[in-house]
């Protein structure tokens, strides 16, 4: 009976690390005003390495990365894969990265 408790204890406590989707707008903070991607944190691409910790992104994370046209987004994707986040991706412009992420 004991070692059932125990695979609980265990799962319960593993299932908390499972990765999960960020969404990051790199925009400036006046641009993620005027309109942003539900759900989604604004970090400024020149901040990202600084400023990932905030977000609880961690490298197993698939991290998502939009702007306005995919430059500024390119840019922190080259940061944070230098970093080790190797399942970031640049999802574009906000048109494109709402088209992939299915969302309004």
């Amino acid at each position: 009976m004991k070692s059932v408790w125990a695979g609980w204890a265990l799962a319960l406590a593993c299932a908390g690390t499972w990765a999960k989707d960020v969404v990051i707008d790199v925009r400036t903070p006046q641009e993620y005003a005027a309109g942003h991607i539900e759900g989604a944190v604004n970090i400024e691409h020149g901040n990202i390495a600084q400023e990932i910790a905030k977000t609880g992104a961690t490298k197993d994370d698939k991290v998502i990365l939009y702007c306005q046209s995919g430059r500024r987004s390119g840019i922190a994707l080259e940061t944070l894969k230098t970093l080790g986040f190797n399942k970031a991706e640049n999802a574009g412009g906000m048109a494109q990265a709402r088209k992939v992420l299915q969302k309004p």
